[in-house]
C-alpha cells in the first residue's frame, strides 16, 4: 500500500513555515547546548534570545576544521550510547570528520529522503535500483533506506560490476535508479557492446547527484535511457543526500526548510546575499538529535533561486551547485582533498618532493592519474621493483581516497616547479 509522503511541512504557507522555523530554531539551540562544544560557543545566547530568523546572525559559524579537531564525539549533544550509527570522511589535512546518528535521526533521513523520491514521482510499486557505494559514504545507505520507507522493492546493487547492474535491471524490470551521472554515460557503452539498447528496458526515473554535472549530462542521460533524470543534493554533515531535490519542474532544487535553515553568504564578508545572487551555502539543522549544526559553512556555491515555484511548494530553491570555495574536488562521487593525497604519498621514504594529480575523462569517466616524483636512488631499471612500488603507492592511496587512482612514477626533478605556490591539481576533464 502506498505510504503517502506529500508531507504537511510541504503544503505550509511561507508564514507557517517560518514559525516552525523559528519554533524548531529554538529548540536546536537547546538541544545544542547540550554538548560542550556549543555550550561555549553558545554561553551568552539562550532560545529566547532568538525572536525571528533574523537572529540567526547573532550565532555563530561552524566549519569542516570544527569537526576535525572535535573528531570522533567531540560535538555529540546525546550520549555514544544512543548513537545507532556513525559515517565518517575525510578532509583537507587527512583528518577525518565523523557524523553519527541517534535512531531519530535516522527516521528523519529516511522520511527527508522518501519526500525527495515521491516528489519526482517514484512509488511504492517502483522497483529502485541502488547504483551507488554503500559503506561510509553516505550516499549508499542515504537513498537506500529513503526508497524503503517509501514502500519501494529496494535493489543495493552498490558501485560497478556493469554487467551485472544491466542484468538486474532486466530480471526486475527496474523502474528508478540513483546512479552517478559519469557512470551513467558509461553504463551506456556497455548496453552497446551487450547490444541492448536502454530503452528497451522499465526505467522512468534516474535520481543523479553526488558529483557536479551541467545540464547538458543530464540532458544527454535522459536521451539514452528514455527517463526524467533529477538532481539532488546532500553532503554528511546535514545526513547526507536529500537535504535539497528536484521536484518535477526541474528548475532548482527544494531545500526542505522544516529541517533546514537556508543562508547564502559572500564568503568573504559573510554577509547575506540577495536571492538571486551567488555566494556560500550555510546550513542549520532544525530536526538534528545527536549532533545538531548551526550555521554551518558549506563551501558550495550556490544561488537561491527568486520566484514561486509551479508545483506550489514554498520551500526555497537553490540552484545547481556552481562550484565550491576551497580546493576540494569530486572524482567518481567520492569528496577529495590534494592535501589527502600528499599525505600518503610523503609518508613513503620512496617517494621524492613533488607530485602532480592530473584530473581527465577518458569516454565519460573521470580519472584521477597522479605523478609521483620517485628519489634517484629508488628510480632503478629493475621494473619488477618500480612496478611493486607503483602498487604500494596506488593502494595506499586507494585506503585513503577510496578510488584507484593512476600512478606515474618519475624521475627526480622532472615535473615542472612553479615560483609561487604549487600547482599540485591540473584539471583536464573539461578540455
Amino acid at each position: 500500500m502506498d505510504k503517502e509522503y506529500l508531507h504537511e511541512e510541504e503544503m505550509l504557507s511561507r508564514d507557517e513555515l517560518e514559525a516552525l522555523q523559528l519554533k524548531r530554531l529554538k529548540e536546536t539551540i537547546a538541544q545544542a547546548k547540550k554538548g560542550l562544544f556549543y555550550w561555549d560557543r553558545l554561553e551568552d545566547i539562550e532560545p529566547e534570545d532568538i525572536k525571528s530568523l533574523d537572529d540567526i546572525k547573532k550565532l555563530p559559524f561552524t566549519t569542516k576544521d570544527d569537526l576535525r579537531k572535535n573528531y570522533p564525539v567531540g560535538l555529540l549533544t546525546e550520549p555514544v550510547a544512543k548513537m545507532v550509527r556513525l559515517h565518517v570522511s575525510s578532509g583537507t589535512t587527512g583528518a577525518p570528520t565523523a557524523v553519527l546518528y541517534t535512531q531519530k535521526d535516522l527516521d528523519t533521513w529516511a522520511d527527508l529522503m522518501a519526500r525527495c523520491m515521491y516528489m519526482v514521482g517514484i512509488r511504492s510499486w517502483d522497483i529502485f535500483q541502488n547504483l551507488s557505494g554503500y559503506g561510509l559514504f553516505t550516499g549508499g545507505l542515504g537513498i537506500h533506506y529513503g526508497a524503503e520507507r517509501l514502500g519501494c522493492l529496494t535493489i543495493p546493487a552498490g558501485a560497478g560490476n556493469s554487467k551485472r547492474q544491466i542484468k538486474l535491471m532486466k530480471d526486475f524490470r527496474v523502474t528508478a535508479i540513483h546512479i552517478i551521472p559519469s557512470y551513467a554515460l558509461h553504463l551506456a557503452t556497455v548496453f552497446d557492446e551487450m547490444g541492448i539498447d536502454p530503452k528497451s528496458l522499465n526505467l522512468k526515473i534516474a535520481l543523479i547527484g553526488a558529483e557536479p554535472h551541467t545540464e547538458e549530462v543530464r540532458k544527454r542521460i535522459e536521451e539514452i535511457y528514455n527517463v526524467k533524470a533529477y538532481n539532488s543534493y546532500g553532503l554528511s554533515e546535514m545526513n547526507g543526500p536529500g537535504v535539497a531535490f528536484e521536484c518535477k519542474e526541474q528548475n532548482g532544487m527544494h531545500i526542505w526548510e522544516d529541517a533546514y535553515l537556508v543562508e547564502v553568504i559572500d564568503p568573504d564578508t559573510l554577509e547575506p546575499v540577495p536571492d538571486g545572487e551567488f555566494g556560500e551555502l550555510v546550513l542549520t539543522t532544525l530536526k538534528r538529535e545527536g549532533m545538531p549544526l548551526i550555521r554551518y559553512r558549506t563551501r558550495d556555491i550556490t544561488r537561491i533561486l527568486p520566484g514561486e515555484c509551479p508545483c506550489k511548494r514554498v520551500h526555497k530553491r537553490i540552484d545547481r551547485i556552481k562550484g565550491r570555495s576551497d580546493d576540494m574536488f569530486i572524482l567518481k562521487g567520492v569528496n577529495i582533498y590534494p592535501m589527502q593525497v600528499e599525505k600518503v604519498l610523503m609518508s613513503i621514504p620512496e617517494v621524492g618532493q613533488n607530485y602532480l594529480i592530473v584530473l581527465e575523462r577518458e569516454g565519460h569517466i573521470d580519472q584521477m592519474r597522479v605523478k609521483v616524483e620517485i628519489k634517484d636512488e629508488f628510480f632503478v631499471e629493475d621494473m619488477r621493483v618500480l612496478k611493486a612500488l607503483q602498487d604500494k603507492i596506488q593502494k595506499r592511496l586507494r585506503q585513503e581516497i577510496l578510488i584507484t587512482p593512476k600512478v606515474e612514477l618519475v624521475e627526480h626533478r622532472s615535473l615542472p616547479k612553479s615560483e609561487g605556490k604549487a600547482i599540485r591539481v591540473i584539471d583536464k576533464r573539461q578540455e
